[in-house]
C-alpha cells in the first residue's frame, strides 16, 4: 500500500514543472479583477459535533481597500505559489488504488445525485462562490476577536481589510467566510463567521498559513473550515480555468453527512455519527478515468481533468457533491452548467495509505 509520503517523491518533478508553467501564465501584478462569492457548509466544534449548514449561499461584491486588490486573478503568482509541489493539495493521485470502502462512501453521498458547481457569476443579485481578496505588504493589520473557537484559532492581527468581501454578503447569516491572500509574503488568512466592527474583525474561528511551506496545522484543531483545512487552495478559480486552461491542485467539496473521523490532509472532524460508511473529513474522491467529459464545455473539461488528476477533498458539511469555487463576473454559467450533469457514480474514493482517525487529539496550538 502506498502512502501520500511515498508518492511525494515521484510527483515533485512533474508538479514543479506544472506549477512553474502555471505561474508563467499568470500576471505578476498584485491587482486582480473584481470577484466575490458563496460557498461552504458548517463548522464543527472541537468535540466533533456538527453545527449543520449547507452550500449554496450568495456572496458580496464590495471592493476592498487598504492596500488590497479587488478579487480574482492570480495576484503575484510568479512569486507565490499555493503550498509547495509536494503538498497534499498538489499531488497527482490519478494512479492511486481505489479504497476498499469506496462503493459505500460514494453511495452515502448519492450515486444518482448530481454534482453542483457552487460558483459562477451571480444568483438573485449576489455573486456565487467563496470570495477572496488579494492583499500585499501595504495592507494594514487588523485585530481579530474570536467568539467561539478562539482556543483553536491562530491569533491576529491579520491583513484583512474591514471592507473585504464576506461570503453571503454583509447581511448574510450563513458561513460568512472571509479570505485574504497576501502575495507579497506568501501567506493566507481565513476567517469563519466573520463580522467587521469599526476597527476589528469578530469571527468564530480563523487560521493563518505560510504558503511557502507544507501545511502544519495541528491535529484536532478546526480552522475556518470544518476539516481543519485551508479553503483557498481548493477553490475553482476563473484565472486557472479560463486564462491558464488548467487546474493543478485538488478541489474542495461538501457532503450532507460526514463521519466522526478525518483522514490526512484533514485535521478535524465535524460530526457525531460513527457510521464507517460515511466519508470522513479529508477523504479524497477522484473522477473515474472512464467518465467521458468530451462533450462538455471547455470550462467543464478543465474541471474534469483536475478531478481525474488531483481529485477533490471533503472539507465541510453542506450539500452533497457541492464543488467550491470563487465567483467572477466573467464566468459563463451555461458552460459551468455541464458540471451539473455529472452523477455521483462518476466518482470513486482513492486509497492514499493514510489512516482514518476516529479519536482526535486535543487541539494544541
Amino acid at each position: 500500500m502506498r502512502s501520500m509520503s511515498q508518492i511525494n517523491r515521484w510527483s515533485v518533478g512533474v508538479l514543479l514543472l506544472g506549477v512553474l508553467l502555471a505561474a508563467a501564465a499568470c500576471s505578476s501584478d498584485n491587482n486582480g479583477d473584481d470577484e466575490s462569492g458563496t460557498g461552504g457548509g458548517s463548522l464543527g466544534d472541537g468535540d466533533g459535533d456538527s453545527s449543520g449548514g449547507s452550500g449554496g449561499s450568495g456572496g458580496s461584491g464590495q471592493a476592498p481597500s487598504g492596500g488590497a486588490s479587488s478579487l480574482g486573478g492570480a495576484g503575484n503568482a510568479t512569486a507565490c505559489t499555493v503550498f509547495p509541489p509536494d503538498s497534499a493539495w498538489n499531488l497527482d493521485i490519478s494512479e492511486l488504488p481505489v479504497h476498499e470502502n469506496s462503493d459505500n462512501f460514494v453511495t452515502s453521498v448519492g450515486v444518482d445525485e448530481q454534482m453542483h458547481p457552487d460558483f459562477g457569476t451571480e444568483w438573485e443579485g449576489a455573486p456565487i462562490g467563496i470570495p477572496y481578496v488579494v492583499v500585499d505588504r501595504n495592507t494594514s493589520l487588523v485585530e481579530v476577536s474570536y467568539t467561539a473557537y478562539g482556543d483553536e484559532s491562530d491569533p491576529g492581527p491579520f491583513p484583512i481589510p474591514l471592507d473585504a468581501p464576506i461570503e453571503g454578503g454583509p447581511e448574510a447569516d450563513g458561513d460568512r467566510h472571509v479570505i485574504a491572500w497576501d502575495t507579497d509574503h506568501c501567506k493566507l488568512y481565513e476567517l469563519y463567521s466573520a463580522y467587521p466592527t469599526a476597527s476589528t474583525w469578530e469571527a468564530a474561528s480563523g487560521a493563518a498559513y505560510d504558503l511557502s511551506q507544507l501545511d502544519d496545522h495541528p491535529e484536532g484543531c478546526t480552522s475556518a473550515d470544518a476539516a481543519g483545512l485551508p479553503i483557498f487552495p481548493g477553490l475553482v478559480r476563473y484565472d486557472e480555468v479560463v486564462e491558464q486552461g488548467a487546474i493543478l491542485h485538488a478541489l474542495r467539496f461538501t457532503v450532507e453527512d460526514s463521519q466522526r473521523a478525518y483522514i490526512y490532509p484533514a485535521r478535524h472532524y465535524a460530526s457525531s455519527d460513527t457510521d464507517p460508511n460515511l466519508p470522513p473529513m479529508g477523504l479524497r474522491f477522484r473522477m473515474k478515468a472512464t467518465f467521458d467529459c468530451s462533450a462538455f464545455s471547455n470550462e467543464a473539461q478543465v474541471v474534469c481533468t483536475a478531478l481525474k488528476t488531483y481529485g477533490m477533498i471533503l472539507a465541510d458539511n453542506g450539500s452533497n457533491w457541492y464543488l467550491s469555487g470563487a465567483p467572477d463576473a466573467r464566468w459563463n454559467d451555461d458552460a459551468l452548467g455541464d458540471l451539473k450533469t455529472i452523477p455521483g457514480s462518476a466518482f470513486e474514493v482513492v486509497d492514499t495509505g493514510d489512516p482514518i482517525v476516529t479519536d482526535a487529539p486535543d487541539c494544541t496550538l
